[in-house]
């Protein structure tokens, strides 16, 4: 399991919709089982990932929660950042 918090240049709802293509149905086909502006968990290939955004000085705060999926966290990381 992966958990890692990072600070991005995007703002909160912005992280949400690039992770919801990047590892939603149109990238990695992993299930959408929650989504907000601020929030999403996806679900697939025997494991998942929640991630977390709030507003932050220069853009957003983001927490990621992984199982079986921590190289995708940490390429996604690297777009957002």
């Amino acid at each position: 399991m992966l958990r890692i918090s990072v600070e991005s240049k995007r703002k909160p709802d912005d992280v949400i919709k690039r992770a919801v293509d990047f590892f939603g149905p149109d990238g990695y086909g992993l299930k959408v089982t929650e989504q907000s502006d601020t929030c999403a968990s996806f679900e697939g290939g025997g494991g998942g990932i929640e991630i977390t955004t709030c507003t932050a000085d220069k853009g957003s705060s983001v927490e990621f929660t992984s199982r079986e999926w921590d190289s995708q966290v940490k390429d996604f990381i690297g777009k957002i950042t």
